[in-house]
């Protein structure tokens, strides 16, 4: 398969279920918009045509470029502002679009978008010395390619506005089709907004429909530097592919570990409040869990009471084969479960789950799909092992080497410590939920893109500026 055609077959993967139609014209994606919400001429930043869009990003990149850090910050707070307040609207939109996930989490994740970094993370480091000055600069870089998940939407979008703006950039967008609506509607609001308090045009420029075409074009426009890339394995080979820098946070199956010391009632606290928020469609979100042997009936009572509901062996193997399809070489979601609710599951499986339980759970083996498949349900698998050293060892194995996020439940320093440096992983967390790592349960900085692959990690405005030095010589020191 030669470049053009691997660049388009990851592609066609990520954007899900666009071809090119029979008469050689470009079909639009399923659930996306059949026409622009609203012309370019009414200043919303939606587009039909990539080279419109990056050339209207260029043009108002210019103008943030010139306007004081003050005028940025004062964007990053409206944007963090109309989130908040347009949150329960919004994200009742998006859950009506998307058909994934939860309500209330949907409207939890546009409100927690006040702790995603701003400019207050830009940084200026000088040197001085006999021979001069120099200045380090954070620098932006221009027009950024982005593409949006559809598992959280409006919340990536705005996550990667508040950082990107912050750093002095714009962006182009291609939203996954599935969530198509919801992002061009958020990202028309955000910019009439800048454009009515600060008179810079659109910044946050959308592909309306998003296509094939424009996914492409966007990845080789060499207007655009620098691409931005959230989605599962196909995207992140897709963006690596690309003969310029990319910023690619890829797919994760973050396992969990429970030895012999742990809290098991924080445990289960922690494991049905991260594998349960949004059923399970994060990518840091509890997808398996390793318990050692002498302690496993402790940690499943723990689950019980922590309220998730059990499943038998024959329910699990019936969701199991209700859930799944078997692609090639490997098992896959079928798509219409994706995000269905703990109860829906229990409907699959025929097992008495009431509407409001967070997560089913119960005990299989390795092999089952539930542990190697990143299946984004409120269903986690626990495996019994027979000691701590085979806990790290499966959580290695089906972590896949994505790098992403690994917990552990533990009161052994030696052993949290010993698993954080084996798995290597982004974020890393002991006795909490998966969220602790991102400001919730725990400390730091939210943000909706972690990028691992590439190694940047946890976003924030620094991830998307160009280091950039100004020397003078021979002057400005006064010591």
């Amino acid at each position: 398969m030669n470049q053009e055609q691997l660049i388009g077959s990851v592609v066609e993967e990520v954007l899900k279920q666009l071809a090119p139609g029979a008469d050689g014209t470009q079909t639009v994606m399923p659930g996306a918009p059949t026409a622009p919400l609203q012309q370019t001429a009414d200043g919303l930043g939606l587009f039909g045509d990539v080279d419109a869009a990056v050339n209207q990003a260029t043009v108002s990149q210019r103008q943030l470029a010139t306007a004081s850090l003050e005028v940025r910050d004062g964007i990053c707070c409206l944007l963090k502002q109309m989130a908040k307040e347009n949150a329960q609207d919004w994200g009742r939109i998006e859950f009506e679009e998307t058909k994934i996930g939860r309500l209330d989490h949907k409207i939890a994740k546009l409100e927690m978008l006040s702790g995603v970094a701003g400019v207050e993370f830009l940084r200026s480091a000088a040197h001085s010395g006999d021979a001069g000055i120099s200045l380090d600069e954070a620098a932006p870089w221009g027009v950024l390619g982005v593409i949006t998940p559809v598992t959280h939407s409006i919340p990536t979008l705005t996550s990667n506005a508040i950082n990107m703006l912050a750093a002095g950039n714009s962006m182009v967008v291609n939203p996954h089709p599935s969530g198509a609506k919801c992002a061009a509607m958020a990202a028309a609001e955000y910019n009439k907004a800048i454009k009515t308090e600060f008179n810079i045009d659109p910044l946050i420029c959308v592909i309306d429909p998003p296509t094939l075409r424009s996914a492409e074009e966007i990845f080789r426009h060499a207007g655009i530097p620098l691409l931005v890339a959230t989605g599962g394995p196909a995207v992140a080979r897709a963006a690596m592919k690309q003969a310029k820098r990319a910023i690619v946070a890829g797919p994760g199956n973050p396992p969990v570990v429970v030895d012999e010391t742990a809290d098991f009632d924080n445990a289960a606290r922690s494991i049905i409040s991260g594998a349960g928020f949004d059923n399970n469609l994060l990518c840091i979100g509890e997808k398996e869990v390793f318990v050692v042997a002498s302690v496993f009936d402790k940690m499943m009572d723990a689950m019980r009471r922590a309220g998730a509901v059990e499943l038998g062996h024959q329910e699990i193997e019936k969701l199991a084969q209700e859930v799944f399809t078997f692609e090639q070489d490997h098992y896959a979601v079928k798509k219409e479960h994706v995000g269905a609710d703990a109860h829906i599951l229990g409907q699959l499986c025929g097992a008495n789950v009431s509407v409001g339980v967070d997560i089913v759970f119960g005990e299989t083996d390795e092999s089952s799909p539930f542990v190697s498949e990143e299946q984004m349900m409120p269903f986690v698998p626990f495996v019994r092992v027979s000691n701590f050293e085979q806990a790290m060892d499966l959580a290695i194995k089906y972590e896949h080497g994505f790098g992403h996020t690994t917990i552990i439940h533990s009161n052994d320093l030696d052993h949290i410590t010993r698993m954080g440096r084996a798995c290597n992983t982004t974020l890393f967390v002991a006795n909490g939920p998966s969220t602790a790592c991102l400001g919730i349960g725990g400390e730091g900085y939210a943000s909706y893109s972690i990028a691992t692959p590439t190694g940047e990690g946890v976003t924030n405005p620094l991830t998307f500026t160009r280091f950039r030095r100004m020397s003078v010589s021979g002057a400005l020191r006064i010591v």
